[in-house]
């Protein structure tokens, strides 16, 4: 039976606009400016800012956008120069200034561009860690809306019920692959979501009718289906406040997507080194022209303000500026020796949003002690059970990508999921690899945990940036921010291979920094190793290998429903004394056969997981043998196994009887035809004559 959905009231009446407080948008806009003349005209010839990025020209339109981001659950995604909505939200001048300058405790304690912003929600808008890539920021915003729709209609939450998400972005980042497939996750899901478009007409020295067919995404997208567009000139401040106050009305009334395009100047460069060299002299008078501070003042001296209140909130906001940047300037340097910290979650330091911790939510620990429970399994019906338990046990666990509702999956991991607990927790997605875990990402930061599913190792290539600004999420927020999730991705050979459905490449995720990479070779461990990641407080890279999906020797009987393995906990499967065997996934039932057909008394180790990994378990039995045979799917030049062997070499130097080997598959992607598989990746037969060779060395 499907699981019910509490209905939550929408709002039925419009809410009546507020009233702008216009002495405050003076100050904002001045002090916005005042910070970047100082860092243009002062702190960036002396080098003490190293890149500046000035929101000159878009501060008015940002700040009156800020103004109407009242709700505590709110949620904002941002790009380089949305430091004016960062002051309407109510950053401190001094954290503003701070960032730039790199100083200790600043957006990312220095370990960031200091224009990569964000704010963890404390009674006000939550601003998600920004990212320098150009359009990364739509998609986790998309994942974030949906967050306040699951918290508000499934979890009951009914403080969710007129939030809604925000994503900033200039006129190019509208043709990235970020933009569209957020827009299509808004429409197609009716998402409380604000495009929010600044167009200044350039993306550094680019046209706008370079990025857009016509300069204007506004227009291309007035017959989009499920999307309100709206469109102005933002550096009119009546019109332009006007128009964001609708904008945001009609996102948290009709709780579905707004676009809302406004037209501002950029009157400085694209970054403090930028010339503008490429604009004529007849648009850098135009540009001018259309000064948002001079129009502010237009707009308001004499009919709401005098000129003396005018001059007093501008030397304030001088003044003020002048004494936080100073403030900034005194505040020390990062500390080099905290440089390697949250990288992962630590005992005893949580963050302050993402992932259930900081809401006080702890899953249970879980046994290690494995309770079988009836006949052999496949890992298959092993990895669905396991998501079974864990969604029954907490709420807020959510499965989704393509083809996992109805269908169950490509290799039906979620056969029957979406009958038993709605279509609110396991669903479909649009085709998007990048929007996929963009999403998730959102939904992380909002408090749930996304089990996102990637149908084959290839398929996660277009999602490759998503991936690695995740994992690298908590460091670089110095630990303000974490997006724990588990990314589950088939792959490896099966029968047959190809270049698409075929490949391994697990390396990659673990030199993606952040991610924790597990790859089972059994059920019981698949089991294990899931529930774990389910549980834990990172983001982990779940990678299923088909041919052991259903693989007769992969079977086992499922360990019980509290069954967890701790990750960088190695297998030693066979003990031996006179030969090492490091595997992992697909490879391990071959070294054992291997192992058993050499008549060679070898250990064989089972690393199940790679991020981390249990080089105390290696060393140890390196120490004891002597002689080391790493086996693995994988291309050799630099996979896995050549930092296994680094480690070795200088480990266990020593030690060693012999130089340390690897069997891999040639730099090749995987070939199709059975016969060339065989002849690529590590056959029973050759791994056999390996150790062999190796033993009587």
């Amino acid at each position: 039976m499907a699981a019910r959905i509490a209905a939550i009231p929408r709002p039925e009446v419009a809410p009546e606009p507020r009233p702008v407080d216009w002495r405050r948008v003076v100050a904002l806009v001045h002090q916005s400016r005042a910070l970047d003349d100082i860092e243009e005209q002062r702190l960036l010839p002396q080098r003490k800012v190293l890149y500046q990025f000035s929101a000159r020209g878009h501060e008015l339109s940002q700040i009156l956008l800020g103004l109407e981001l009242t709700d505590p659950h709110d949620g904002v995604t941002v790009y380089y120069r949305s430091r004016p909505l960062m002051l309407a939200l109510g950053t401190d001048l001094e954290e503003a200034a701070a960032g730039p300058l790199a100083r200790a405790g600043a957006f990312s304690d220095g370990r960031d561009i200091g224009v990569v912003f964000n704010r963890p929600g404390a009674g006000g808008a939550t601003v998600l860690p920004a990212v320098g890539g150009v359009g990364a920021q739509y998609t986790p915003a998309a994942g974030w809306a949906q967050a306040i729709r699951y918290r508000a209609e499934v979890l009951g939450d009914a403080a969710y019920t007129a939030s809604i998400a925000v994503v900033l972005g200039g006129d190019a980042s509208t043709a990235t692959n970020g933009f569209w497939a957020a827009l299509n996750m808004a429409a197609t899901l009716r998402l409380p979501m604000l495009f929010y478009i600044e167009d200044n007409a350039f993306g550094i020295s680019v046209p706008s009718t370079v990025q857009t067919p016509g300069g204007n995404i506004a227009a291309n997208l007035a017959a989009f289906a499920g999307l309100t567009i709206l469109e102005g000139d933002g550096a009119d401040p009546l019109a332009a406040s006007a128009l964001t106050a609708e904008a945001v009305r009609r996102v948290r009334t009709q709780r579905t997507p707004v676009l809302l395009r406004l037209t501002v100047p950029r009157l400085s460069g694209h970054s403090g080194q930028d010339t503008q060299a490429y604009k004529s002299s007849a648009t850098l008078s135009a540009e001018r022209q259309r000064d948002p501070l001079v129009r502010l003042h237009e707009a308001l001296v004499p009919q709401r303000m005098s000129e003396d209140d005018w001059a007093a909130l501008a030397q304030a906001a001088r003044a003020d500026v002048e004494a936080a940047v100073e403030r900034a300037l005194a505040r020390p340097a990062p500390d080099p020796g905290q440089l390697t910290r949250f990288v992962f979650s630590e005992p005893g330091a949580l963050p302050r949003q993402g992932g259930l911790a900081p809401e006080g939510l702890v899953p249970p620990a879980g046994v290690a002690a494995a309770h079988p429970e009836g006949p052999r399994i496949n890992m298959l019906t092993a990895i669905r059970r396991t998501l079974d338990a864990e969604l029954a046990l907490n709420r807020r666990v959510l499965v989704f990508g393509e083809d996992v509702g109805p269908k169950g999956g490509v290799h039906g991991a979620t056969l029957g999921l979406q009958d038993k607990y709605g279509s609110a927790r396991v669903f479909d997605t649009s085709l998007s690899e990048e929007g996929i875990i963009g999403r998730a990402v959102g939904m992380a930061l909002a408090g749930l945990m996304p089990v996102a599913e990637i149908q084959f190792r290839k398929y996660a290539d277009p999602a490759a940036e998503q991936l690695n600004d995740c994992g690298t999420l908590r460091w670089r927020t110095a630990n303000r921010f974490a997006a724990p999730m588990v990314v589950r991705m088939p792959g490896g050979f099966f029968k047959c291979g190809d270049p698409w459905h075929s490949q391994t490449n697990e390396v990659a995720w673990v030199h993606g920094i952040g991610w924790q990479v597990a790859v089972p070779s059994n059920a019981q461990d698949a089991a294990g190793l899931l529930r774990s990641a389910l549980r834990g407080n990172d983001p982990v890279i779940f990678f299923e290998h088909r041919a052991m999906l259903d693989g007769a020797w992969a079977r086992r009987p499922y360990p019980g429903d509290d069954y967890v393995i701790p990750f960088g906990v190695a297998s030693v499967n066979r003990t031996g004394s006179e030969l090492t065997l490091v595997t992992w996934g697909a490879m391990v039932e071959r070294c054992e056969q291997a192992a058993q057909e050499s008549h060679v008394d070898c250990e064989v180790i089972d690393l199940r997981t790679l991020s981390p990994w249990d080089r105390a378990a290696v060393l140890t039995s390196v120490r004891k043998t002597r002689r080391c045979l790493i086996v693995h799917e994988d291309n050799v030049t630099a996979g896995f196994g050549a930092e296994i062997a680094a480690v070795l070499a200088h480990e266990c130097f020593y030690d060693l009887d012999a130089p340390v080997e690897r069997l891999a598959m040639p730099d090749i992607p995987s070939p199709h035809s059975p016969v060339l598989l065989e002849a690529a990746v590590p056959s029973v037969a050759r791994i056999t004559r390996a150790v062999q060779r190796l033993a009587s060395l």
